[in-house]
């Protein structure tokens, strides 16, 4: 149970900080933080639960994760649907904190600001089609997940894993932000759509399915090309 309670915790975090630097803070007249705080808030978000409950529950936060550390052989098959609700859960609650705030606001607007939702089309930041979103979230969970592999393999330097999966999630989000809103991560695209409804909810399937995809690219990928071979020549690298 505390790795459930872990995750939801992690979960909760990663959307309050992350969605919540989108939602309150990026466009604030003046000193609004824009794209790059926005997508180090994500990375921060990352990096201090990975510290704070990675030796609890490995720190996942995100079903594409969860699905692609066992895809990629790190995971236990009957730990995966428990990760996945225990994320969903907390990460709707953090939508729903966030919600209670932005809602204190004068005039705010839950549709007509989006809330931090992720989308396509007319619903995409720099109004990308269809098309454009699924590659990139395909492709941008693909590496998220060949980095936190590659940072958490037994042979990586030790301790600074969470460092380097931080930062790369900081740059996935300077690179999509202007495409998806920047999923790679089912849980949070949750998070808020339900309660933008409307758009939001129509177009999640595609921040479930394309994330996923990704992820479990991304370990197959790291277990079958880059894990075995690099063993294989360990020896001859040490030499």
């Amino acid at each position: 149970m505390n790795k459930y309670l872990a995750e939801a915790f992690g979960t909760f975090w990663l959307v309050l900080g992350g969605c919540g630097s989108a939602v309150l803070a990026a466009g604030f007249p003046e000193v609004g933080i824009g794209l790059l705080g926005v997508s180090l808030a994500f990375g921060l978000t990352v990096l201090t639960m990975a510290f704070a409950i990675g030796h609890v529950s490995g720190c996942h936060l995100n079903p594409a994760v969860t699905m692609g550390l066992w895809a990629g052989g790190r995971f236990e098959s009957k730990y995966v649907l428990p990760y996945i609700v225990a994320q969903v859960i907390g990460g709707i609650i953090a939508g729903g904190v966030l919600y209670l705030i932005a809602s204190g606001q004068v005039g705010f607007d839950v549709m007509g600001s989006g809330f931090a939702a992720n989308g396509y089309g007319m619903h995409s930041p720099g109004q990308y089609s269809l098309s454009a979103v699924v590659i990139t979230e395909v492709v941008m969970t693909m590496m998220f997940l060949i980095v936190i592999m590659g940072a958490t393999d037994e042979r990586a330097p030790q301790g600074f894993a969470p460092i380097a999966i931080g930062l790369c999630l900081t740059l996935i989000h300077l690179i999509s932000i202007p495409v998806s809103n920047t999923s790679v991560n089912p849980a949070r695209s949750t998070a808020v759509a339900v309660y933008v409804g409307d758009w939001a909810v129509s177009q999640l399937w595609l921040f479930w399915v394309a994330p996923i995809v990704g992820g479990i690219l991304g370990g197959i990928i790291y277990r079958s090309l880059l894990g075995k071979r690099a063993t294989e020549h360990k020896s001859l690298n040490l030499a």
